[in-house]
């Protein structure tokens, strides 16, 4: 089968791998002119994993990804509100998970896809579909013909309205998200360690991303800092020191020598949005992918995985299905339910971590006080074993 996927993150190169590997003949496009990750890193979890794993990319992705064993949270003070081993977590999905830079997850799926196949500098404008096939219209006035067309352009996608058959507009989630990547020391946080200070409705996390795989690279964590703030605040890199000086002023040592260490140049600032679940993520000929088909809150830390949960089934279903629109049918059935779940569920933790409810957040913060563990393992197992390798 002829197929021309639209966009080329982590979703749609998966899709594209999972897709030649079965014989497919795939182009992937996308209208930037260099591929840049869009943030600093990613947790993959088991779920994801476990995808990568099948389409070859296992070991190279445990190689690259930091070794993360325990999670802790504190107050906005440092004090040790709950800590504990992940190990349990990790024996009860059979995959630990992989904490890894953006661009090297990129990387990795540019190289195994193979960048001839990657077409950047060629925007989708519209596409057309009948009997026989569908044809994709670029900005350059290309076209390309194929059996199917797969959106993956993104939370920002432009082609997502003519699949849903309706205008779907983007929720901001009442939050601005800081991501950086900085040097590693024990002195913010155990290099094997997740760490998380909470307080004021406001989040700061460093989690372990190991150096790359790299004997010569510094270990490096990949760091946030989430505030409740107005969608129309003010965005100056030039300010972003300064803006989490306020921000988190009183907090722990850590945050503050974290504040003092990141290179602002370097950080992206990203107010959180989603989308409420689609009713479909197909039409004839077309399916969507990705963020694209489920922007969602990065609270659970599902988005790139779900991106990869959707490539290997929607690969799975076309392998099962000769009729294309039985295939896609298929693929529908298996996703519009589990990722509309998922988005809902990264929206409730959202609010509650982040004073939506600020009587809600208070109460999390004293639970967490009382909490062993088992609590929040148990939620990230349920998420991890409903996806489809479980």
């Amino acid at each position: 089968m002829n197929i021309v996927i639209i966009g080329a993150g982590m979703g749609g190169l998966t899709a594209a791998l999972a897709l030649q590997l079965q014989g497919h003949r795939v182009s992937v496009h996308d209208r930037v002119r260099e591929l840049r990750p869009a943030g600093a890193a990613l947790s993959i979890w088991s779920n994801g994993a476990r995808v990568l794993q099948q389409l070859g990319l296992g070991s190279a992705i445990e190689q690259a990804s930091g070794n993360m064993q325990a999670m802790r949270y504190f107050s906005h003070d440092g004090a040790l509100l709950t800590g504990f081993s992940l190990t349990p977590l990790h024996d009860a999905v059979g995959q630990p998970a992989c904490p890894i830079a953006r661009s090297e997850l990129q990387r990795l799926l540019l190289e195994a896809v193979g960048r001839e196949h990657v077409h950047l500098g060629e925007q989708c404008l519209d596409f057309q579909t009948d009997a026989q096939g569908v044809t994709v219209h670029f900005d350059n006035a290309r076209t390309r013909r194929a059996d199917l067309l797969i959106i993956a352009d993104g939370t920002h996608s432009k082609l997502r309205d003519r699949v849903a058959g309706k205008a779907i507009q983007r929720r901001y989630c009442g939050y601005v998200n800081w991501n950086v990547r900085v040097p590693a020391h024990t002195d913010l946080a155990p290099l094997d360690h997740w760490d998380q200070y909470i307080g004021h409705h406001q989040r700061v996390s460093l989690m372990p991303m190991g150096n790359g795989g790299n004997a010569d690279h510094q270990p490096e964590f990949y760091c946030f800092f989430d505030v409740p703030l107005p969608l129309e605040a003010l965005d100056d890199r030039g300010d972003y020191r300064t803006e989490l000086r306020h921000h988190f002023s009183g907090w722990a040592p850590e945050v503050t020598r974290l504040i003092e260490r990141l290179d602002p140049a370097l950080m992206a600032r990203v107010p959180i949005h989603d989308i409420d679940p689609l009713d479909s993520l197909v039409a004839e000929r077309v399916a969507l992918l990705g963020d694209a088909a489920h922007a969602m809150a990065p609270d659970l830390g599902q988005g790139g995985c779900q991106a990869m949960e959707d490539a290997w089934v929607l690969a799975k279903a076309l392998s099962e299905y000769r009729d294309l629109p039985e295939a896609l049918e298929a693929y529908d059935r298996a996703r519009v339910d589990r990722v509309g779940d998922i988005i809902l569920r990264a929206r409730k933790r959202a609010e509650m971590t982040h004073g939506h409810d600020p009587a809600a957040t208070d109460r999390w913060y004293r639970e967490l006080a009382r909490e062993d563990g088992r609590h929040i393992m148990a939620g990230m197992q349920k998420t991890i074993d409903g996806g489809p390798l479980a």
